[in-house]
């Protein structure tokens, strides 16, 4: 199996194991505590296979791969089985405008690198939840005009942008933004991915 080095509660970790899970790929789990003794990220011994010390890192054999889209893009590469990118280009470029939407507008304005320096340079609490809810809300707005009305977000089974979707929204909820009352077509794609078992394994909890 690959090894996939993961935080569970670690969005671009989540959004890889749902790849995964979706594919079919065998893969193991080495946990990277976030938290433990300062963050076992900033280890020497995890340094040196992702120099970055962040998560996720994908290994298949020799090949170490950093950075969730990366990732899985090289699983939709190696691993053609059940494809998350299907349907004509423009869908396909539809798919990733949402992934891109979450990817690089969203999460990582949310991400815990930058919270702790809004913290350090003196903000309270209330401003750092603000920010969060804030950033949120405004790109969610932007998916639920993008996504359909029925079935998953693009069509009758998941792919890429729910890949990227559903860890979105357990951070969403995770930071207390009520997602079924703002954004009934993604809590419909929620629900969905609550009865998948892929998406269930891939779970945080």
């Amino acid at each position: 199996p690959v090894i996939l080095y993961s935080y569970y509660r670690s969005t671009s970790s989540y959004r890889v194991r749902i790849a995964l899970e979706l594919k079919g790929v065998p893969y193991q789990i080495e946990p990277v505590n976030l938290v433990r003794n300062g963050g076992e990220h900033h280890g020497a011994a995890y340094l040196e296979i992702n120099p970055q010390g962040r998560v996720p890192t994908l290994v298949d054999g020799n090949v170490r791969i950093r950075q969730s889209p990366a990732i899985i893009e090289y699983l939709e590469e190696v691993f053609p089985n059940q494809p998350l990118l299907t349907g004509n280009a423009a869908n396909r470029a539809l798919a990733r405008s949402i992934a891109g939407i979450i990817g690089c507008d969203i999460h990582p304005l949310h991400n815990v690198s930058v919270l702790n320096k809004l913290r350090a340079a003196g903000h309270e609490d209330e401003f750092v939840k603000s920010w969060i809810l804030a950033w949120i809300s405004d790109g969610l707005k932007a998916v639920e005009a993008l996504i359909g009305s029925d079935g998953w977000a693009l069509g009758d089974e998941p792919g890429l942008a729910d890949v990227y979707l559903l860890p979105q929204i357990y951070a969403a909820r995770r930071f207390g933004l009520d997602v079924s009352a703002a954004f009934p077509r993604i809590a419909r794609v929620e629900q969905l991915a609550a009865e998948h078992p892929a998406f269930q394994r891939a779970h945080p909890a």
